[in-house]
């Protein structure tokens, strides 16, 4: 019963340091990490199954790690061609209505003692080369099935000094497997939750609550290293003409097209992070470029938007640490900044962006209470 015990409490640990993980790779390393100690191995790997390119992609490397293996490699994928074990189980076994067993590969291509029956099915000299580079002595693969489909595969290996996985090794891969798809499974429904979260729904852009956190942390950023943070914000003119012109569902596709020339626009500086505010109000991101890139880029958004079918073009602000803004002591000023910038190109008709620190007023504007109502009514008091 010892042996039976300390294998539930690996399966509910694998179980709980996936339900723990707060980001995919997270929920990978966990499955890799606690599937290696759970089979008493010294390295595991989780690989997915793209359909669309017909190849094996790994997403982790866990454990000890041979020269040239990442933890999270950007590239390293095998076609499934190549091995004859996984493209019968992926296009045959599985398709016709077999189970999601596991096997055993050594690293003298040679059956171990007690490993289930491959029948006619080849060894994969692809896998027994690699064991042997690799200084391994056994793997274990174990395929993952999610949603009723093969997913990609679970492999632990041993090293040449440790005993060969055996039967009992085997079936208790197909157990963690099994634990790891539904792993897999929570983790994409997170994402997707998360991703909910701070999107827009109707442009796909980032949405207000995703810009407070990213710009808490770019300004702290500012403050620890210097970066340059900055924050270009827009108002989309003419929006409730159109909606009353045309209709909400014409006003909703400006909104669109509006935000793909951001998103084209964005791309045009590293990092930058393009939003959708609410209503007819956008803005875009940036930690790391200098000020005259940003406000270079603000002048073609402004230009771009002027020839829009539909709208009456943009009203765009700027506000970047790189200019003289005074000190940035918290995210709260550079939005108001950037608010009183857009707030001044709206009500000049301005067809370019104005900036902060290059027109005088705007810091004035910015860090002065409002008079009235109607005075800097757009100055957002409530960022953070």
């Amino acid at each position: 019963m010892g042996g039976d015990d300390a294998r539930l409490r690996a399966v509910v640990s694998l179980a709980q340091s996936m339900a723990a993980a707060y980001t995919p790779r997270d929920s990978w390393r966990a499955a890799a990490l606690r599937a290696c100690e759970a089979l008493d191995g010294s390295f595991a790997a989780l690989s997915v199954w793209e359909r669309d390119r017909g190849r094996l992609r790994v997403l982790v490397n866990a454990g000890e790690r041979a020269e040239g293996e990442e933890e999270f490699p950007e590239d390293e994928a095998y076609p499934v061609h190549q091995f004859p074990e996984i493209t019968e189980f992926l296009h045959e076994r599985w398709a016709g209505g077999g189970e999601p067993d596991a096997w055993v590969e050594t690293a003298d291509g040679t059956p171990s003692d007690g490993a289930p029956a491959r029948g006619a099915r080849p060894f994969c000299h692809q896998r027994v080369a690699a064991l042997r580079r690799r200084g391994r002595g056994c793997c274990v693969v174990a395929p993952i099935v999610l949603h009723g489909r093969a997913w990609g595969e679970l492999y632990v290996a041993r090293s040449a000094a440790q005993p060969v996985f055996g039967r009992d090794d085997v079936d208790f891969a197909t157990v963690l497997a099994a634990v790891v798809a539904a792993g897999i499974a929570q983790t994409e429904r997170l994402e997707e939750v998360r991703k909910l979260a701070f999107t827009d729904p109707l442009t796909g852009l980032a949405n207000r609550r995703a810009v407070d956190i990213r710009l808490d942390e770019a300004v702290e950023r500012h403050r620890a290293d210097g970066v340059v943070v900055s924050l270009v914000v827009c108002d989309l003119n003419g929006l409730k003409a159109v909606n009353d012109t045309h209709g909400h569902a014409v006003g909703d596709r400006l909104l669109e097209r509006f935000g793909s020339v951001l998103s084209l626009c964005g791309a045009m500086l590293p990092g930058a992070l393009a939003a959708r505010l609410g209503g007819d109000e956008f803005c875009l991101l940036t930690l790391g470029p200098d000020a005259d890139d940003v406000v270079r880029v603000a002048t073609e958004l402004c230009e771009r938007a002027a020839v829009l079918e539909l709208g009456d073009g943009v009203a765009c602000g700027v506000a970047s640490s790189g200019d003289p803004i005074g000190p940035l002591h918290s995210a709260r000023r550079l939005f108001r900044l950037a608010d009183a910038a857009q707030y001044r190109a709206k009500a000049a008709r301005s067809a370019k962006p104005v900036v902060a620190g290059r027109d005088g007023e705007v810091i004035r504007l910015a860090d002065s209470p409002p008079k009235s109502a109607h005075d800097r009514r757009r100055l957002r008091g409530n960022r953070p």
